[in-house]
């Protein structure tokens, strides 16, 4: 791991921040593998967040210029980052690095393709501070309408009534106290070194508290194609997944699923976005339509 560097942009140029400045209370980590094309959008849509964060970008050896261009338009943008490049391939290890760096009460995980609206740090603050442990964003398109933001909650509600230990959405919308994420375990790729790393991680933080899930926290990953093997887990070992009683979901991950992800090579270092068809949205906020 490399720190690449630093810019707060409140005393004019790079480097560290001094200690007696106020710390906020989120770090959002991005970590990203040649995301050019996305990052801008990404980076917009944080930089008009209504609550102050520290913002850590964890490039995981990109090969097009991603970390240069996301360098680049935070300082355009006059965000304040902490850019490292984590060298060990896999998203598992870059979000370990990034943790690692966080100095904060909060982290949220982000997508470096995905937009955030305005208050999605203080909606994500309002569900923490409720006492749950860790929460989770619902997932709507950057055009949908105020009824698909309806509809996409309620579905969120239904399966966290059913299944409250559970995860129901993706890396791009997960929230956590810090300090439960790190007596968890944190991201580990000795512990789980696969993906569905989302669905695994909940898992762990929802043995030290409540998972949560709120209808005013929501973000919008990109609609993009792939050029790469599915990584979704298969509709046999879903069901399992939320068949298996709580007591017996370290069974389920650690010797049923990881071997099963093991034998299809769905790793967490092999799996890394290639390819993209779909043209970036660059929208700065998102705002819920009427």
């Amino acid at each position: 791991m490399l720190l690449e560097s630093q810019y707060y942009p409140e005393w004019g140029a790079p480097g560290q921040r001094p200690a007696a400045t106020a710390l906020p209370r989120w770090s959002v980590l991005i970590p990203f593998f040649n995301e050019r094309d996305f990052l801008d959008g990404t980076l917009a849509s944080l930089a008009a967040q209504d609550v102050p964060f520290e913002l850590i970008l964890i490039d995981n050896g990109s090969t097009d210029g991603s970390g240069a261009v996301a360098a680049a338009t935070c300082r355009r943008l006059g965000l304040a980052f902490t850019l490292l490049v984590e060298r060990r391939p896999g998203k598992v290890n870059a979000l370990q690095t990034g943790v690692q760096r966080a100095r904060t009460r909060f982290v949220a995980t982000c997508d470096a393709d995905t937009l955030y609206p305005v208050d999605y740090l203080r909606q994500a603050e309002r569900l923490l501070e409720t006492g749950a442990v860790a929460g989770g964003a619902y997932f709507v398109t950057p055009t949908a309408t105020e009824q698909d933001h309806v509809e996409a909650a309620k579905r969120m509600a239904r399966a966290a009534r059913l299944f409250p230990a559970q995860c129901h959405t993706g890396g791009a919308g997960q929230v956590f106290r810090t300090d439960v994420l790190r007596r968890a375990g944190q991201f580990d790729a000795l512990r789980w070194g696969y993906v569905l790393e989302d669905h695994e991680i909940m898992h762990r933080m929802a043995k030290f508290g409540r998972l949560a899930y709120g209808e005013g926290l929501w973000c919008a990953p990109s609609p993009r194609p792939r050029d790469r093997e599915s990584i979704r887990w298969t509709l046999a070992e879903r069901i399992l997944y939320h068949a298996t009683p709580e007591p017996a979901r370290d069974w389920f991950f650690y010797q049923f699923l990881a071997r099963r992800l093991a034998a299809r090579r769905l790793s967490s270092d092999r799996i890394r976005e290639r390819q993209f068809y779909a043209e970036p949205d660059c929208a700065v906020t998102l705002q819920k339509a009427a």
